[in-house]
């Protein structure tokens, strides 16, 4: 088969369009590609399992330099901590961080903030290729409000703060343009592990079908539970009768119409109610209703080879191999393993925290005033500690 030929079965991940409404390129045909992907795998256990333990271990225990972690860098009072977890977070989901800069009247950077990734949006590039402004609204989907009322996905509602380039003529330009430092929106550094200004695909995006299918499978699990551990039965009957429903605390009889008998027989359906035994009175035979029984079926090991592939997709789409076969018991469980496990992992998170490192660099190289005199913006990787020791240069 010929390569094109192999073309026409796939499709782009992201169909990207431009929208000059809205003066955007959009992320996905639809614009919600990022709020697509973060339902799925929140949907997902095993997924969500993977995205949480990738965010922790590239935050790993912070910066080395704790003074550094605990200055706070905005009017909001949010510390280098607390922004780093965010941006961490963000780079496991989607593979990408934003984050916001202010300026003095002098072109130095005096305020950090962290935007969330999935609200920013690339606008059109100029005849030059170079894209100018990145858009920001609060949620795309338009179904967040503010003061009772749904934030449209509109112009108005939409902020076009220019991209980030910190020489100060750029910045003393910018700020001129604007009409004084007061109404100045300061800058958004954008960046992605896909290339400057290239929307970038999650983590797990390669095993979304896989996670959309464990959803799918926990729903499962979940009716065989919850309504499917009671034989299933059809009840035909003629007139009204009378129900004794009987359990653990007595009994008691009520006269029900017809419809009232079959409301009754539900509630006793489910893993709740197992065990409970129901006696329907009648006057005469005649009038003895008739149950036709139909045979349930539990699915858990129809479903038990599908269940194992996914979660085992899942885990190799995340480079989480080590915590499968823990998981599964194929290499037993001991403090050795763990730290082995640790040690691979970390391996794997190297790129992003380096990433994070180089962007944390470029832009406190142009703060306003000395917070990390040694320049180590590094960060320390998890360790497997064992006896319960917190202690994270053990």
């Amino acid at each position: 088969m010929k390569v094109k030929e192999l073309s026409k079965k796939s499709s782009p991940r992201i169909d990207n369009k431009f929208v000059q409404a809205l003066n955007i390129q959009t992320y996905g045909e639809d614009n919600l590609y990022p709020q697509a992907f973060r339902d799925i795998v929140h949907a997902s256990p095993s997924g969500n399992e993977c995205i949480d333990r990738l965010a922790d271990f590239i935050e790993g225990y912070g910066f080395k330099d704790e003074l550094f972690s605990e200055y706070v860098i905005n009017r909001r009072g949010d510390t280098m901590d607390e922004v780093h977890c965010r941006m961490c977070q963000d780079m496991a989901m989607f593979n990408g961080i934003s984050l916001h800069v202010n300026y003095n009247v002098f072109g130095e950077i005096v305020e950090l903030n962290h935007v969330p990734f999935e609200n920013c949006r690339l606008t059109e590039p100029d005849e030059n290729g170079v894209i100018s402004k990145i858009a920001i609204h609060p949620d795309w989907t338009g179904k967040k409000t503010r003061n009772g009322k749904a934030i449209q996905v509109k112009k108005d509602n939409i902020d076009y703060i220019d991209v980030f380039n910190p020489i100060k003529e750029v910045v003393l330009a910018q700020i001129e343009h604007a009409g004084g430092i007061e109404n100045y929106k300061g800058q958004v550094l954008w960046i992605t592990l896909f290339g400057n200004y290239e929307y970038p695909v999650g983590k797990g995006d390669k095993v979304a079908t896989e996670m959309s299918t464990d959803e799918g499978l926990s729903n499962v699990k979940y009716r065989n539970v919850r309504c499917n551990f009671m034989p299933s039965t059809i009840m035909l009957s003629k007139k009204a009768n009378s129900v004794t429903q009987t359990g653990l605390d007595g009994s008691e009889s009520i006269d029900y119409d017809n419809d009232e008998v079959m409301n009754s027989l539900t509630k006793i359906q489910g893993d709740k109610n197992l065990g409970k035994i129901v006696e329907i009175t009648v006057e005469a035979d005649e009038e003895k209703p008739e149950f036709v029984n139909m045979d349930s079926k539990n699915y858990d090991k129809e479903f038990e080879v599908t269940d194992s592939s996914v979660t085992e997709r899942i885990y190799s789409a995340f480079g989480q191999e080590p915590w499968y076969c823990i998981r599964k018991g194929k290499i037993g469980f001991s403090g050795d393993i763990l730290s082995d496990a640790f040690e691979y992992y970390n391996s794997i998170v190297s790129r992003q925290q380096r990433f994070i490192e180089r962007v944390i660099t470029r832009i406190f190289k142009y703060w306003f005033e000395p917070v990390n005199l040694s320049n180590d913006y590094s960060i320390t990787p998890l360790r497997y500690v064992q006896n319960g020791s917190s202690d994270k240069n053990e």
